[in-house]
Parts: structure tokens; sequence; C-alpha cells
């Protein structure tokens, strides 16, 4: 895989982690950072990873977009040119956090520190996300005089329109107790059982089947996507053809046996084994 100026990239098969790298700025997402998340994601989606790790690096996630990058648009000289440096760079941050939310494997934020703007948004599309009691959370954009163009539809989606009113309108920041009742996060614990706890998640998502979680991923998406009761039943009559199919042919099979024989089906094995050691070792 590159080098990244923006991340540190680790591989732990079958876990990928990735690390926000620019401390500093409280890791705000410059477009390099941007560029550089949508380069390691489709990597990861096109490989045998089953988890990506977003974490932040020195005590933050991720503070949001980098001011100094919306202001270098002021340098250019027509407003035209200015208009559109601009919506090109906060549309970038909008296709990465699409290509995000729909990544096959399973993403799982460890937050920390700032979790504002589009780390908050980044937080929105985790299929799992823990903080510790440093964490503070939220959408400052309006105190700035801006909007919460990109991330605004998935937050809607995440907590719903009305709590997402309530804290884009007023740009109120909030702990983690918060986050958790309103299901931005899953879990908060103290910074010392941060470890422990991912360790456990990690645990738990290997033990499903990978292609289980993939297809279950894709088949939550297309439900939340649903508008009308044809295509509901369009949907179910798909999810239950790969239903059929899974049982058949493909882990469901292997989880039958598995279960019969009383053991661990195969893709649990060596490969939890293997990412529990990795995480330990750090």
């Amino acid at each position: 895989m590159n080098t990244f100026e923006t991340l540190l990239v680790n591989d732990q098969s079958p876990i990928l982690e990735v690390t926000l790298n620019r401390p500093k700025q409280a890791n705000a997402m410059n477009l390099k950072m941007v560029y550089e998340l949508m380069d390691v994601m489709s990597h990861a989606a096109e490989s045998d990873y089953r988890i990506l790790l977003l974490k932040g690096c020195e005590g933050n996630f991720c503070a949001g977009g980098d001011i100094k990058d919306m202001q270098s648009a002021n340098k250019l000289e027509t407003q035209d040119e200015k208009v559109t440096a601009l919506s090109e760079l906060n549309r970038a941050f909008g296709r990465m956090i699409q290509l995000a939310d729909k990544l096959p494997l399973v993403t799982v934020c460890v937050l920390e520190g700032a979790v504002l703007g589009g780390g908050f948004g980044l937080a929105c599309v985790s299929d799992y996300a823990v903080c510790d009691e440093t964490t503070v959370f939220g959408l400052p954009e309006t105190s700035l005089g801006i909007l919460p163009a990109q991330i605004a539809p998935f937050v809607v989606k995440r907590i719903g329109l009305t709590q997402t009113r309530r804290l884009a309108l007023m740009g109120q920041r909030f702990k983690g107790e918060e986050a958790v009742r309103l299901g931005v996060i899953h879990q908060q614990v103290t910074a010392d059982q941060v470890n422990e706890t991912l360790n456990q998640a990690i645990k738990q998502i290997l033990k499903c089947g990978p292609e289980a979680n993939k297809a279950t991923k894709a088949l939550l998406h297309t439900v939340n996507e649903c508008s009308s009761l044809d295509s509901l039943d369009t949907i179910l009559d798909q999810a239950a053809n790969d239903f059929a199919e899974a049982v058949l042919n493909g882990e469901g099979r292997e989880g039958a046996m598995a279960f019969m024989q009383k053991r661990k089906p195969s893709w649990a094995e060596a490969k939890t084994q293997a990412g529990q050691e990795s995480l330990h070792e750090q």
C-alpha cells in the first residue's frame, strides 16, 4: 500500500487500522486527507479485510474540516473560481463519506477528544463506535457561519431530523453520554477500558461470516432507502433468494456444520486469533 502524508496505515489483516495523522490541526481534514482516505477505503473494499478501524492520533479523532483549506480559495481571482473551488472541496468530502457509508467491510470508530463536523460525520457512518470520557461531539458549522453541507444527510439518518435540527442549529457540543443516548455511538467507556472493549468488539465481529456481513450490510442499506411497499416486496424477494443461496452454497452451510459439530466455523478460527494477537501487540 502507498505511503500517506496524512494517515498512518497499519495492516493487521483481517483488520486495516487507519489513524488520522494531522495532530497539530487536531486531525482536521484537508483535501489531501480526504483523497487519501478514499484511496485506503477503496483498497480495503477490494481486498480481504473484514474490519476498517478508524482512529485519530494524539488525543483527538477529528476536529472537522480544515479552515485553512477553505480560506485558500480566496487567493483565486474571480468569484466564480472561488465558488467552484470551495464547492469541489466540499463535495469531495461528501464523496468520501458516501464511500465510507457503503463499505462492504465493518467500519469501527475509536473516538477521543474532538469529534466535530466532518469527524462527527464519519462517526455517523460507522457500524460500531466507542468513545472515552474525553470525547466531545458537535456540529459547530453554524457557529462559524457555514453549514454542515455534506454530512447532514448522514446525521439525519443516524439520529433523526428532530435531534439533528437541535444540534446543527445551536452548534452545541456534548459528551459521550448524550452521544450514546442519541445513537451517534454505541458505547462510552473510560480511557483505560478502550482497548479491552475494542478487542471484545473485534472478536465478536470476526465470529460472523464475512460474506454474510457484507450481504447483511448491503441489505440494511437497501431497506433504509426503501420508499414504498412495492420496493419492499422486491427487496424481500431478493433477500429470500440470497438467504437460500447462503444456506445451500455459501457460509450458511459451513455455519450449520460448525454448529452441529460444536466447533468454530472456518472463518472464525485462525483469523479471530490473528486479529486479537495483533491488537494486543500495540
